[in-house]
């Protein structure tokens, strides 16, 4: 693979094609109201902290994209890393922008590969552009709210064992947890209130086939812990756990 990585400030031409990738996210994740407010604002508003990988090999075809954002962390108090996770920091970071505050530290917010070009190491590629890219610009950290891409696996888990949990050589059990310690990061802490989608229970079996008939818990594909149902009352909810990544660049 001719792997070539930019900024979109660099190439504004894949602004669009960025969009065009085989992913393969759950449909519910689609629906939570923040990422579906602000994403497109990071293409728009942050290009600079937009990453697009293309293929030489395969006319220019974009395989990868990583968004990030900066923010104003040491703003905020203690500088403690929210709770809120993914939500907060994308909320942060276009607040700051609004208010026009100096940023001092960038957060990853995604990284996703095409599923042709998956098994490559594309995504731990990803990472170390995303943290050259934030030290290009200044910034002596990056943090991240990693979604651990095997907790789906064990949704009855609980995430503070499972975001420690390691191998005997040391290293995270989980895979994409693993990428960002052998990039130099540490885990920090979890982040039990990453993301939020809310839906009605009809909305909910549109978007995963399921029933949505029965009180409590109950298990989707894709998604890290249960999700909350309460059909008397026509809805339910999903509180997805994410980790806290810190990378000192």
């Amino acid at each position: 693979m001719d792997l070539k990585i930019t900024t979109l400030a660099e190439r504004p031409e894949l602004a669009a094609p960025l969009w065009s990738m085989a992913e393969d996210w759950p449909e519910f994740i689609l629906h939570d109201p923040v990422g579906w407010s602000l994403i497109g604002r990071i293409v728009k508003d942050l290009p600079e902290y937009v990453l697009v990988a293309t293929d030489g090999d395969a006319d220019d075809k974009v395989v990868a994209r990583a968004f990030s954002v900066p923010f104003a962390l040491g703003d905020r108090g203690t500088g403690e890393l929210p709770d809120g996770g993914w939500d907060q920091v994308l909320l942060w970071a276009f607040s700051d922008l609004r208010h026009g505050k100096q940023a001092d530290t960038v957060s990853a917010i995604e990284i996703t590969v095409d599923e042709t070009a998956r098994g490559k190491g594309l995504s731990g590629r990803m990472l170390d552009a995303m943290r050259e890219n934030a030290r290009a610009h200044g910034f002596t950290e990056v943090v991240a709210p990693v979604r651990p891409n095997a907790k789906h696996r064990e949704p009855a888990a609980q995430i503070d064992e499972y975001a420690y949990r390691t191998r005997e050589d040391g290293l995270p059990h989980d895979p994409w947890l693993r990428v960002h310690v052998r990039a130099g990061g540490v885990v920090e802490k979890v982040a039990h209130a990453s993301m939020t989608v809310s839906g009605s229970t009809a909305q909910w079996r549109e978007w995963t086939g399921l029933p949505f008939d029965r009180e409590g818990p109950v298990e989707v594909p894709g998604a890290l812990v249960p999700v909350h149902c309460e059909p008397a009352r026509g809805y339910a909810v999903y509180v997805e756990p994410n980790v806290w990544v810190r990378h000192t660049l």
